[in-house]
């Protein structure tokens, strides 16, 4: 995704400490027991427990069992931590092994990824973010060198990467959005529109929000995808 240059300091040469930035630079020397390993790993914990909304710097230092001051020596703000999270997320994503069947592999990997996010349901809506991180980069290389087997190169390559990319996000925001939402159910949107049939015909008659497999829905898209690259 493109991302706006990220500056080397901020007022008085300070850095910015703006989201992705954490790593464009080495961490810095260790002086207590605190490591980015412990920090991520509690963070990690963490969101999964509060969100991403309820997290704050004090929280995760009172998680961490040290003084705020302490955790600010090995990250900068809120954003560096969601950096470093995100990225250990996809370090869960077990990249496929390489066979034949290019098709395959995307459709493994793509898989893999969404059933990640959906057991981190804070990740999906940040993966806007600058994604520089080791564990983000290998799972994309893996994704577009892929491609690039089908044939895939230059513009299209860049598209049919975006395009896997951003569907299996959405699908995993869309659904587990669906699933903390406490007001409405997919259900009752369902009845909805099906009460609202003369205004929408086709969105009723086609069970637009009616509540699917998620994960047969997600797959059918995938290959959707995937046959009409073959034809590029």
């Amino acid at each position: 995704m493109d991302a706006k240059p990220l500056r080397a300091g901020g007022r008085g040469g300070r850095s910015s400490g703006v989201a992705g930035e954490v790593w464009l630079r080495e961490p810095k020397p260790r002086r207590d027991a605190l490591t980015r390993t412990r920090i991520t790993a509690a963070a990690v914990e963490l969101l999964d427990e509060v969100g991403a909304a309820a997290l704050t710097m004090r929280r995760l230092a009172e998680r961490l069992e040290v003084a705020p001051p302490t955790l600010y020596w090995h990250v900068k703000t809120k954003d560096e931590v969601l950096d470093l999270a995100l990225d250990e997320v996809f370090a869960e994503v077990t990249i496929p092994g390489r066979t034949e069947d290019w098709a395959a592999d995307a459709r493994t990997l793509v898989l893999r990824w969404r059933a990640t996010m959906l057991a981190h349901p804070w990740s999906p809506a940040l993966v806007g973010r600058p994604l520089l991180g080791p564990n983000v980069l290998a799972r994309t290389e893996f994704l577009q060198s892929t491609l690039v087997r089908a044939g895939l190169h230059g513009q299209a390559l860049i598209a049919a990467t975006h395009g896997l990319a951003n569907l299996t996000i959405g699908s995993a925001l869309t659904e587990s959005t669906w699933r903390v939402q406490p007001q409405i159910s997919q259900d009752m949107a369902h009845e909805h529109i099906r009460a609202h049939a003369d205004a929408y015909p086709t969105l009723a008659a086609n069970d637009h929000l009616a509540a699917p497999d998620g994960d047969a829905l997600f797959t059918q898209a995938v290959d959707t995808l995937l046959s009409g690259y073959i034809s590029i």
